[in-house]
């Protein structure tokens, strides 16, 4: 038997990062690499690994055994603001739950942090509706700028 139609479930494992792995300096390369394609140069606000090793920023990875799938960050604004950032599923793993994965992820992590606010800015282009999608089944809504962005955003 060949199993076709048959779905097999993945079980992933997010883990915080300190960003030092070939694995995921290759995925944010790439996502970098993706943000300067698509978006005006004036909205390119994608994090390299430097800008994600800061004290302000937690990040995580996403693994299916030796896999890694994807990855997502959070900024502390302030005590009771919180950023997303950095959220990337790897090509050859989108459409297979790692974003909402790693959206959950954070989520939990922004409540046990007890943030009020929750923002984060995401493109307007045709190749962000996947990602804007993910973000309104979640509950977020357009908003005004916060911190010091400048393009569209949503917040929950």
């Amino acid at each position: 038997m060949c199993g076709v139609g048959k779905r097999v479930e993945r079980r992933m494992e997010i883990r915080r990062d300190d960003l030092s792995g070939p694995e995921i300096q290759a995925l944010l390369a790439e996502h970098v690499t993706d943000m300067h394609r698509i978006s005006p140069r004036e909205n390119v606000h994608a994090l390299d690994v430097d800008g994600l090793r800061r004290p302000d920023i937690t990040f995580w990875t996403v693994w299916s055994g030796a896999d890694l799938l994807g990855c997502g960050a959070l900024k502390e604004l302030d005590a009771r603001h919180g950023e997303i950032k950095s959220m990337r599923t790897a090509r050859t793993h989108r459409r297979s739950g790692v974003g909402k994965a790693m959206l959950t992820h954070i989520l939990e992590e922004a409540k046990r942090r007890r943030y009020d606010r929750l923002s984060l800015e995401t493109g307007s282009q045709p190749a962000f509706e996947p990602a804007r999608r993910l973000y309104a089944s979640f509950g977020f809504t357009r908003c005004e700028p916060f911190a010091s962005s400048v393009l569209s955003l949503v917040e929950k």
